[in-house]
């Protein structure tokens, strides 16, 4: 193309500067535009004096040929953009050798790019599936080979060098190049990633350790937190690289037991990461008092920590304190919104007893206390709204007084707008269909209610009491002692008292739903023109001639021996509405016989009325 290049120069047509960069752009194939990216040269008209360019937004885009070389960047056929369209198959066969393909991504962008240029120019294209799992191996490996330099920070380029640097070298350079004693842990945990490949620990740890025991000492005080992350970065590279402690050097201990620490703004200074083991160093330096501290101090931290709170008092035998603290400060209201919402999340049987509708009562105490302070969060509102479960676990074995209350106190707070207030009220009546009345301001059908006689409402209303007062407390015991036996796979009595409580539960709610809809009577009014509740109806069997009484009382009586029968069975339902003389058919026993009615008498209530035994 050289010579029509020229031939258009001699005519004017373009610069004769442009000949060997337009060169170069035909050659490659391949070029860069700052604004719409990679492009691939389809064709040269050396007649018009243009380019064909397929770019990714713009295919089949026509330029002209001076503009073309003061706007384009010649792309090489090696570069990784050039290979992805003339040979993607190859590339990604190539990505089984990681460092092959880094090293063909890092060459096309002059041996040095980012973490986020090498994903662009990988995934998905290349690297299909699992891209996390990839880089990690291709790091590692990047880290064992002298020819990469891997940066702590993901901003900072990766780098090839042809001179390899030995793994030693690199670590320590690392390291010493690290401003800040924060900065240099973070530069050992890198170390202790490698550890195992260094054919020296012992000299890369010496160097470490000492370096980190003259910062630590300097920095006990004013940064405590800082201080501990070095003294477990040390107290590790020292475990790997197998070299003994220096008796001279500060301990966790040391720091923990300094006057004037804050324990829980000292813990959250720390990375979650090291939260645990900052905690277990703290347990050691105060053996006698941690878990009252941790008890005292498990209000007033985060929710994350108050998970780590929980988990190692548990994990040392203290859940029943870790219990009496958590009830106290729920029932109190002082329970504080990440506490709560710790609690809400990790809601599990090990706080069966505990977890109830008084829960969510503390969490809208504590979101109306927290509308008054400046440091404020939503955490708490923003978990209660996404977790559709919530409300309904923590009223489950409530009373139902307990959940009108409940639903009152939702009704009128004022942490949340109409619509989410909505939404909430929505799954109260889902959970418990007899508040929908209290909700929605209608009061339940006529058609749907139950009569039934005082004396069988009060005793199903005991009934309930029972359950909910008694029989569901107990299981909910039951169900913490024996999650405390172990493996839950293997451990039947927490199967059998999960299952226990199913049943407990199923019944709770059949009794709220007939309680709601209970309507008490004496049947003292009755009226006698056609049968109705409250009527001793007798009949006579038209083909045997036996005359036989029915009393006719509420849903919930039944004494078949005396002759008294619920108006919702069968026979009852017969005769309802009949007047006397009317022939009505009755089936019993599955046999259909002809009846009539022979009088409709008023029932009076006498001492030992039939009891209801449904």
């Amino acid at each position: 193309m050289k010579e029509e290049f020229q031939k258009l120069a001699a005519s004017g047509k373009i610069d004769g500067k442009h000949v060997d960069p337009l060169i170069h752009l035909v050659e490659g194939g391949y070029c860069w535009h700052r604004s719409w990216g990679f492009g691939r040269i389809r064709t040269v008209d050396v007649v018009l004096a243009r380019f064909t360019i397929d770019f990714p937004a713009k295919p089949g885009h026509t330029m002209d040929l001076a503009f073309a070389v003061e706007s384009l960047k010649p792309i090489a056929k090696s570069h990784i953009m050039a290979r992805k369209v003339s040979d993607i198959e190859g590339l990604r066969q190539l990505a089984a050798h990681h460092l092959d393909l880094i090293k063909v991504v890092l060459n096309s962008f002059d041996g040095r790019a980012t973490f986020e240029q090498i994903q662009q120019c990988l995934v998905p294209d290349v690297i299909r599936d699992d891209w996390k799992k990839w880089w990690e191996t291709a790091r590692h490996e990047m880290k064992k080979d002298g020819h990469f330099i891997v940066p702590v920070k993901k901003s900072d380029p990766v780098v090839y060098q042809a001179q390899e640097t030995s793994l030693e070298a690199r670590c320590l350079g690392d390291f010493r190049s690290a401003k800040g004693l924060k900065a240099r842990v973070a530069a050992v945990a890198e170390i202790l990633k490698v550890a195992a490949d260094l054919p020296d620990k012992a000299a890369v740890g010496r160097e470490v350790v000492a370096v980190l025991n003259a910062d630590i000492a300097t920095h006990q005080r004013t940064q405590p937190a800082v201080a501990l992350e070095a003294v477990f970065a040390r107290d590790e590279i020292q475990h790997a690289a197998g070299l003994p402690a220096s008796p001279e050097a500060v301990t966790a201990a040391q720091v923990w037991l300094q006057e004037g620490i804050k324990f829980g703004p000292l813990l959250e200074a720390i990375p979650a990461a090291k939260h645990h083991r900052a905690l277990e160093s703290f347990r050691e330096a105060n053996p006698d008092r941690w878990h009252e501290i941790l008890r005292g101090s498990i209000n007033l931290v985060s929710a994350k920590l108050a998970k780590e709170f929980a988990s190692q008092l548990i994990h040392h035998g203290k859940l029943d304190l870790l219990k009496e603290t958590l009830g106290r400060l729920i029932n109190q209201h002082t329970a504080g919104s990440e506490l709560l919402l710790w609690f809400g999340r990790d809601r599990n049987d090990d706080f069966v007893d505990i977890l109830g509708p008084e829960v969510f009562r503390a969490m809208l105490t504590a979101m109306e206390r927290d509308q008054f302070n400046e440091k404020r969060s939503n955490r708490l509102r923003d978990f209660i709204l996404e977790d559709q479960q919530l409300l309904g676990e923590l009223t489950a074995s409530a009373d139902i007084e307990v959940i009108k209350d409940l639903t009152r106190a939702l009704k009128l707070s004022p942490v949340f707008d109409d619509m989410d207030k909505r939404s909430l009220l929505a799954r109260l009546v889902k959970a418990h269909p007899a508040v929908q009345s209290l909700i929605s301001g209608e009061q339940t059908r006529q058609d749907t209610s139950l009569l039934v006689s005082w004396e069988s409402l009060e005793r199903r209303r005991l009934e309930y009491q029972d359950l909910v007062q008694k029989k569901i407390p107990a299981n909910s015991k039951e169900i913490a002692v024996a999650r405390s036996y172990g493996d839950l796979r293997e451990n039947h009595e927490y199967k059998a008292a999960k299952e226990m409580q199913k049943v407990l539960l199923r019944q709770k709610d059949e009794l709220e739903s007939a309680l709601t809809r209970a309507r008490g009577q004496d049947f003292s009014n009755a009226k006698t023109e056609v049968v109705g509740p409250g009527n001793i109806v007798r009949v006579t069997d038209l083909a045997t001639g036996q005359a036989e009484v029915f009393t006719i009382l509420g849903a919930w009586d039944s004494d078949p021996d005396k002759g008294v029968i619920s108006y919702l069975t069968p026979v009852a339902q017969a005769l309802l509405n009949h007047k006397a003389g009317d022939v009505v058919q009755i089936e019993q026993n599955g046999a259909a016989r002809q009846q009539r009615i022979e009088s409709i008498e008023a029932w009076k209530s006498e001492a030992g009325a039939p009891a209801a035994n449904n």
